[in-house]
């Protein structure tokens, strides 16, 4: 007789307590493998996927995409043993261990491996999606139990795609869950007819102007209506997710961390000249964010005061011993803020290197949140967006953050004359508690001298 375990949404880490369901990666009466991802889910952190430790059918879904659960909430349950494949929905694939047993597929086997942050890592064969069932049925709502005999469901018209739709990336889906689009309408362009971003945005750009371009209807006659019951019209977005857990963040810095800004501005002529001749030496490429991060490691060095937190129930700064730099980054899923691990001990060509690693990882939402976690200091880089300046928030609980303007050509009194050099404008936020203006300026000068000088980095290797 078939046993049906209820699956929990497990602990995800980092001290996470929810995450939103953001797509089913199974269907009620599907055949899923143990430690098989049934689930796709955003949490504060990342966009990851869960795995079921079950192996069995899925008799049951809690929540459609789009709902926030928290942690230990039911997610799904699975029917598991002899009984489980009389379904109709439950076809076996040939056992995986040469058993010759089809009970195999659904047994009760379960794995052993605890998910935290972002789930267990078994064999690629064993983590594809199992679909054995049609497309209405995907439709059915959740949570529906399997009975014992289950009727054929009405057939759904599918406008253009029979069978699942070819979509891999997550930030597709999430574009066209916004937009109200609907991908079975879809025709991808991709490799087997696979949708891609630029098919989404050209299937909205296409909707908007029908309904731009459509007649305004024209309107009923309809009673008054009193004006005090008129709630103001507005689009409501909610704070949950990625931009929920930057909310969050930056109000507890602004109310926790008395903070103060300074700014000066240099002459980044030198840093490009070098920066150039470095890559014309061949080798790897140096990026400028890796020249930027090593002046910041080596005035850090000199002013450890602002590698340091506030530990505020004891009343004590607490000085770190390494530098695990954050770097801001900017995601469709919002803005971002990446770790390099130990800053301090890499070279430009290893910064260089983790920094384009961690891009990538957080423009495909593929950023775990160990990636995410664990910073003492944060580069800014929002010379990115175009603007010379800002006054940016510390990433609490860090205790400072350097930010850096665009680079252009402005006139610029050089050695006694006036010259078009290379100018930046860097804003450094700190922490109060943990240090005056003084070191604050100091720690600034210094930054400023190596951009301007950068054999200042020479004196201190």
């Amino acid at each position: 007789m078939a046993q049906v375990l209820e699956f929990k949404l497990p602990d995800l880490g980092e001290g996470l307590t929810e995450a939103e369901i953001v797509r089913w990666l199974v269907a009620v009466g599907d055949v899923v493998a143990v430690d098989q991802p049934v689930v796709e889910v955003e949490t504060a952190k990342a966009m990851v996927e869960v795995p079921c430790p079950y192996g069995g059918v899925v008799t049951a879904r809690y929540g459609e995409e789009g709902t926030e659960l928290p942690v230990g909430a039911p997610l799904l349950t699975v029917a598991v043993g002899g009984a489980a494949e009389a379904g109709p929905a439950a076809v076996p694939a040939a056992p995986e261990k040469g058993t010759g047993d089809a009970e195999s597929a659904v047994s009760s086997e379960y794995s052993g491996n605890v998910l935290v942050g972002y789930g267990t890592a078994g064999p690629a064969a064993r983590r594809r999606r199992v679909r054995q069932t049609s497309p209405a049925a995907a439709l059915a709502p959740a949570p529906v139990a399997v009975p014992a005999s289950v009727p054929a469901p009405a057939p759904v018209p599918v406008p253009a795609h029979q069978g699942p739709v070819p979509v891999i990336s997550p930030l597709v889906r999430k574009l066209a869950r916004d937009g109200g689009l609907d991908l079975r309408q879809v025709r991808g362009s991709g490799p087997e007819g696979l949708i891609l971003r630029a098919d989404v945005e050209l299937a909205l750009a296409t909707d908007r102007d029908r309904r731009d371009t459509a007649p305004a209807p024209v309107p009923a006659a309809a009673p008054a209506v009193p004006t005090a019951s008129v709630t103001p019209a507005g689009e409501r977005v909610p704070l949950r997710g990625v931009r929920g857990a930057v909310a969050d963040k930056l109000s507890r810095s602004r109310t926790e961390i008395p903070d103060a800004t300074c700014w000066v501005d240099a002459d980044a002529t030198e840093l490009m000249a070098a920066r150039a001749a470095m890559n014309a030496a061949g080798g790897p490429k140096i990026s400028l964010l890796a020249l930027l991060a090593r002046i910041c490691v080596h005035a850090l060095a000199r002013f450890p005061e602002l590698n340091s937190t506030v530990d505020t129930a004891a009343r004590e700064i607490v000085r770190l011993p390494d530098v695990h730099l954050g770097f801001a980054a900017q995601t469709p899923r919002g803005l971002v803020v990446p770790v390099v691990r130990n800053a301090g001990a890499r070279t430009a060509e290893s910064l260089t290197e983790e920094f384009g690693r961690l891009t990538e990882a957080a423009r495909q939402s593929t950023l775990t949140p160990a990636d995410l976690t664990g910073g003492t200091f944060t580069l800014n880089n929002y010379g990115v967006f175009g603007v010379d300046g800002s006054t940016p928030i510390i990433n609490h609980p860090e205790a400072a953050m350097l930010g850096v303007g665009r680079i252009i050509p402005k006139p610029w009194v050089h050695r006694g004359e006036l010259a078009v050099r290379q100018v930046v404008q860097l804003s450094f936020t700190f922490d109060h508690r943990v240090c005056d203006g003084g070191t604050a300026g100091g720690f600034l000068r210094y930054v400023a001298d190596c951009v301007e000088q950068p054999a200042v980095l020479l004196r201190t290797v």
